[in-house]
């Protein structure tokens, strides 16, 4: 599903360069469950974006199921993004002007999926994550857990066929956490492809391969 060859980023500072990542190669077949880990600032957040096609500023070659993510156009990369890909980001990015249930139901309005399914969907997650009270509040009336919580459901709720998760759990108490790992073993063994960042060896465990990132390179596999 996934295939990168010699993807490489770096900043130019000063008269030479900062390497965020170098010359990473890795396959990724579709319903594999893969956990990134290493140390902060190892790269493990950029590769992530790269993988989401939210990044476009690198070298090498990636290819997305039948496509060449390194040779189309961004407008084309958002597309992939909206059509199989659901992201948790490490910083939630719900939208602050949009209730609990609008920041569920705006990956849902991408798709050609009529209002009343879309409420209904929209419903059944609410349910699922037990945040049903939450709906009509907007982020800044959240907690950081249920921000979280919310960021989560919202990339699972159109059942994207990879779900990238940057330190999914990172703001939960460990019932929430185990909550949220549940839901991403059970949606893995329906086949959907999970790649998460995560520092919880409990949790990184929980998958079927583990990469580890240090100072940008791939040093395991």
């Amino acid at each position: 599903m996934i295939q990168l060859r010699n993807v490489e980023k770096s900043y130019p500072v000063g008269n030479g360069r900062t390497w965020v990542l170098r010359q990473i190669n890795l396959d990724v077949p579709a319903g594999e469950f893969l956990t990134i880990m290493g140390p902060s600032g190892s790269g493990k957040t950029t590769l992530l974006s790269i993988l989401g096609m939210l990044d476009g500023a690198w070298s090498g070659e990636y290819h997305f199921l039948e496509h060449a993510v390194h040779g189309i156009k961004p407008k084309q990369r958002a597309e992939l993004n909206k059509r199989y890909i659901g992201f948790v980001f490490q910083q939630y990015h719900l939208l602050d002007d949009l209730t609990v249930a609008e920041n569920l139901d705006l990956p849902l309005s991408y798709r050609d999926i009529k209002k009343s399914e879309r409420q209904s969907m929209v419903a059944d997650v609410l349910d699922r994550f037990q945040i049903v009270a939450k709906k009509d509040l907007f982020p800044s009336q959240l907690s950081g857990g249920q921000q979280q919580l919310v960021a989560v459901a919202r990339a699972v709720i159109g059942r994207p066929q990879v779900i990238l998760a940057d330190e999914p759990t990172g703001s939960l108490h460990h019932t929430h956490g185990k909550m949220i790992m549940d839901l991403l073993q059970k949606l893995n063994g329906e086949g959907t492809t999970i790649i998460q960042v995560t520092h919880n060896p409990e949790w990184a465990a929980l998958g079927h391969r583990i990469i580890n990132l240090f100072d940008g390179w791939i040093t395991s596999s």
